[in-house]
C-alpha cells in the first residue's frame, strides 16, 4: 500500500506539479481509496496509470486531496478570541495586511472580513486569501454559499460575539446567499501552494488553521518558516485547534497569546 501511494504522489507531482509527498500518509491514502471506490477500480494498483493517462480522474484525484473541511465562524470560540486579544493589537496600526493561507472555499475569510468589519478595522486592512486549488478560490471569489447552511453560521456567529445581525452580511437567492460585496472590497485572492511556494506577503496577522494537521513534520517546519518569515515582529500566527508550535523549530520565537486556541505573537 505504501509503496502505491508514493509512487501515485511522484507521478501526480510529475506530470501536474502538486507535490502532495510530505502529507500525511494516512490522509492521502483515505482520499485515494475513497476515489478508487467511486470510481469503480479494482484497487490501488490501478491508481497511477488513472493519473498519468485519464486528464478527468487526475482532476478529480486532486479535487479530493485538497478537500477541507470549512465553515463560517468555524470554532466560535476562537473568533471570540481574536476579538478579545488580537484586534486591540491591530489597532495599533495605521494599515493592516491579513494573509489567510490555505482558504479552501472562503468561509472564514469572510468570517474575518466581517470581524474587522464590526471592529472598525475593514477600510485599513487588506486580506489576502490564498489557496492552491483554484477551483475552491473561484467559489470562494464569488462569495455563494448554501441557504440551507445559515442557520448554524448564524450561530457560530452569534457565539463569536458577533455585534450585528447576521442577516445584514448576504443576500438570499433562492437556495443560495450570496454575500455582500462591501465585503468583498478588501480580499484579494490568489493561488498559493504552502508546499512549493515560499513567502506570500508581509502581513500583520496570518491564519493558517486545520491545514497543517495534514503535513508531516518535516513540511510542517518549512511552511512555519514561511510564516516566520512573512510575519512583521509582534505578527500574530493563528492555528488550527490540533496543531500548534510545540514541536516546531521555531517554538521558542513565539509567545502564547491564548494557548486553548493557537494564537501566537512572533517577538521582536
Amino acid at each position: 500500500m505504501q509503496t502505491h501511494v508514493r509512487d501515485i504522489m511522484d507521478a501526480i507531482y510529475k506530470k501536474y506539479g502538486y507535490d502532495f509527498r510530505q502529507y500525511s500518509e494516512a490522509h492521502i491514502t483515505r482520499r485515494i481509496m475513497n476515489r478508487v471506490r467511486l470510481s469503480g477500480l479494482e484497487d490501488i494498483s490501478y491508481v497511477r496509470s488513472e493519473v498519468m493517462n485519464n486528464e478527468t480522474f487526475a482532476s478529480q484525484l486532486l479535487q479530493d486531496l485538497s478537500i477541507t473541511v470549512t465553515e463560517m465562524f468555524r470554532d466560535p470560540g476562537f473568533y471570540k478570541s481574536l476579538r478579545e486579544n488580537v484586534i486591540p493589537l491591530l489597532k495599533t496600526y495605521p494599515f493592516i495586511k491579513i494573509w489567510h493561507a490555505g482558504c479552501s472555499t472562503g468561509e472564514e475569510v469572510y468570517s474575518v472580513a466581517i470581524l474587522m468589519q464590526e471592529e472598525g478595522l475593514y477600510g485599513r486592512t487588506t486580506i489576502y486569501a490564498t489557496d492552491f486549488n483554484q477551483q475552491a478560490l473561484n467559489k470562494a471569489k464569488g462569495g455563494i454559499f448554501s441557504n440551507g447552511l445559515m442557520k448554524e453560521y448564524t450561530t457560530n456567529y452569534q457565539l463569536s460575539g458577533g455585534k450585528e445581525s447576521f442577516l445584514n452580511y448576504y443576500t438570499s437567492d433562492y437556495d443560495h446567499v450570496i454575500m455582500n460585496q462591501s465585503l468583498k472590497r478588501n480580499i484579494v485572492w490568489a493561488n498559493h501552494n504552502l508546499v512549493t511556494d515560499s513567502v506570500f506577503a508581509e502581513a500583520h496577522l496570518i491564519l493558517c488553521r486545520n491545514v497543517l494537521i495534514y503535513f508531516e513534520t518535516e513540511l510542517q517546519n518549512k511552511v512555519q518558516k514561511i510564516f516566520f518569515d512573512s510575519l512583521i515582529n509582534g505578527g500574530i500566527l493563528c492555528l488550527g485547534a490540533k496543531e500548534g508550535l510545540r514541536f516546531s523549530d521555531l517554538r521558542d520565537e513565539y509567545t502564547e497569546l491564548d494557548k486553548q486556541h493557537r494564537i501566537f505573537k512572533k517577538k521582536y
